[in-house]
């Protein structure tokens, strides 16, 4: 679990760790520093006296002179480990290289050489004992006068020079380091004063955190050492002083809310008491009404009186039919009104609208079509509210259309596990404009609200289908252009509860592996098992990871080809003892295409490939055929 730091601690520990990375470095460097500058002052030293020595050894008596040197040399400096003379006629080239091998890598011989050697020619010739190192000088440089006499061989003991350059030097490492821990305390010190700063600040959001109802903010010092962190003071008792005053607002606006709710709530309880008042009086009197016109006898009155009495009762009609819809529409708001299943077959019921209908579209001279997109079925719904909705749709149809057509147009569509019966109303009417769309759904809303208004109505009839269909679990949509027409779209989830009997469970006992790509492909999954089999839905993805022991394979038409041979591999590679009957549909717009390819999916391993359906009798025939039940 990752540990979360405050600003204060990363900033101490930032600093604790440059520091001392710093001092390390700093202290590393100038040891290392210190040891190569000492060896390098030991190494000049080491050369002037290899020097010295072959001077000395090149005057009279030098041998003597030489001893007596080496002698002290080696008692008064312990980092000369030996002072060796050899005694040659001959240069050797060897100790001739060697004289500059030391100056070349001083770094690496201070640190890590165990010792180092110094070699200088003695050589003799006319030389004058008063002058004996500038003549000796001379004297090398001119090999015709002078001659060799042997080599001073100095080896200078590195180790022991470390040892003892640390030993006198420890001191002076302590204080170095001492100085900076010093100034790393320091710089810790002068810290200390904006993270005191940011802890305190760290600490007061803590408070707020921890207590959501906090109504005062804890007090927070002033005096602050730095003017960002007095800004962030100040802005966060800002914030702190908005947030109360706009929960403070807040709180109104939901005593406010509350208040209008309540008021609403009190408005729509006298809205439907007022609904139910006036429509229960205008009810009694038009059964009044419509209680003497049925008394009367048309066969005293003249063609006159006649044509009044068709018009009061024409009137009364009208009349009796909106009061039906604002109570109907009061009592679905009231939550009065239940849905009651029932089954019905669609095709009759559009028969039976089309044949109420018919006739007021003849009287305006308008065709009446209707085209259906599905063979016979029994589905489950409420019969009475879907007719309501339908009626209502195509007499609004009928009323607001002077010429042309009215087109009903009904389709069956599979969805999961049910049905969706799609009802489609288009008319060549006057059209609403599109600002209306959104309202034409609201109760008592007229498109046209002067009293002169062309077409009758009181605004119920839509608001009422659209609560039906709510309680129908079913939607409403609308396309409308002003002066081209409208198309009023209704969706319905049903259930289909046809079935032949010699169709009934048929293929009970039948396993099926059912692969697909997308849930729209599994229409046909729900007609296989309403015919009694097994059906196992699996996702093309996951196909090559399942084993089948199914009777029948079926790859659905949203997998592409490709991806079926592979699925076809892979079931027949599996196979046994037992061959399943491996089915192919592909989409039947692809009917004339598909002919090129059938062969090479049957050539893969595929028996039979045919354009999907979602028929129930052609399932059944089909599998029948291809099983050998028939």
């Amino acid at each position: 679990m990752r540990t979360h730091k405050t600003v204060s601690t990363f900033i101490q520990q930032t600093i604790i760790r440059i520091m001392v990375v710093t001092s390390l470095v700093v202290t590393l460097f100038s040891i290392v520093y210190g040891c190569v500058y000492h060896y390098q002052q030991k190494r000049i030293y080491v050369e002037e006296l290899a020097e010295m020595l072959a001077v000395s050894a090149a005057a009279e008596n030098g041998a003597e002179i030489v001893a007596q040197q080496v002698s002290r040399l080696l008692e008064d400096d312990s980092n000369i480990q030996s002072i060796v003379f050899y005694s040659t006629d001959y240069p050797v080239t060897t100790f001739e290289d060697s004289e500059s091998m030391p100056r070349r890598n001083d770094w690496s011989t201070a640190l890590f050489a165990h010792n180092v050697s110094f070699n200088r020619a003695v050589t003799a010739g006319d030389l004058s004992t008063n002058n004996a190192l500038a003549e000796t000088q001379n004297a090398l440089s001119d090999e015709s006068e002078t001659r060799l006499k042997g080599y001073i061989n100095v080896t200078l003991d590195v180790e022991q020079m470390r040892y003892n350059w640390i030993r006198y030097d420890l001191l002076l490492w302590l204080g170095l380091m001492a100085i900076g821990v010093a100034l790393i305390w320091l710089v810790i010190r002068q810290l200390n004063w904006p993270t005191r700063n940011i802890a305190e600040l760290a600490s007061v959001c803590e408070v707020v955190n921890d207590n959501p109802e906090l109504k005062q903010l804890p007090v927070i010092q002033q005096n602050m050492e730095f003017d960002d962190l007095r800004q962030i003071r100040r802005a966060f008792i800002n914030l702190f002083n908005r947030l109360q005053t706009a929960e403070k607002k807040i709180e109104d606006f939901a005593d406010l809310e509350e208040k209008l709710r309540n008021k609403d709530l009190s408005l729509d309880v006298q809205r439907h008491n007022f609904q139910s008042m006036i429509t229960h009086e205008l009810k009694t009197s038009l059964n009044a009404i419509s209680g003497g016109l049925q008394l009367l006898n048309p066969q005293y009155l003249n063609t006159e009186q006649k044509d009044i009495l068709n018009m009061v009762r024409k009137g009364s009609q009208h009349l009796d039919s909106t009061l039906e819809q604002i109570i109907q529409l009061n009592k679905i708001e009231r939550g009065q009104v239940s849905v009651r299943l029932t089954t019905f077959n669609p095709l009759q019921l559009l028969a039976d609208i089309f044949a109420e209908f018919e006739p007021q579209a003849k009287q305006k001279q308008l065709e009446l079509i209707s085209k259906v997109h599905h063979v016979d079925y029994a589905l489950e719904g409420d019969v009475e509210k879907i007719k309501q909705v339908l009626g209502t749709l195509l007499e609004n149809a009928l009323k607001f259309t002077h010429a042309g057509e009215i087109v009903v147009e009904s389709e069956l569509k599979h969805f999961d596990q049910t049905i969706r019966w799609q009802v489609t109303v288009a008319d060549t009417g006057i059209g609403i404009e599109e600002k209306y769309l959104d309202d034409i759904f609201t109760p008592f809303f007229q498109v046209d609200p002067t009293h002169t208004r062309e077409h009758e109505g009181a605004g119920v009839g839509l608001p009422v289908i659209k609560q039906i269909l709510h309680l129908l679990g079913a939607s409403i949509d609308v396309k409308s252009q002003l002066g081209a027409g409208s198309k009023f779209k209704v969706v319905m989830p049903l259930r289909n509860t046809y079935q032949p009997v010699h169709m009934q469970q048929c293929f009970a006992g039948l396993s099926i592996h059912y692969y697909y790509e997308s849930t729209d492909s599994v229409a046909m999954v729900e007609v296989l098992q309403r015919l009694g089999a097994q059906v196992d839905m699996i996702q093309q993805q996951q196909a090559l990871s399942i084993t089948t022991d199914a009777d029948v394979v079926m790859i659905a038409e949203d997998v592409l080809p490709d991806r079926a041979i592979h699925i076809t591999h892979h079931i027949r590679d599996q196979e046994r003892h037992h061959r399943p009957l491996l089915i192919y549909w592909y989409p039947e717009y692809k009917f004339q295409t598909f002919n090129d390819i059938e062969h090479e999916l049957k050539s893969e391993g595929i028996d039979y490939c045919h354009a999907s359906t979602e028929s129930s009798e052609m399932l059944y025939t089909l599998l029948q055929k291809w099983l050998g039940w028939l």
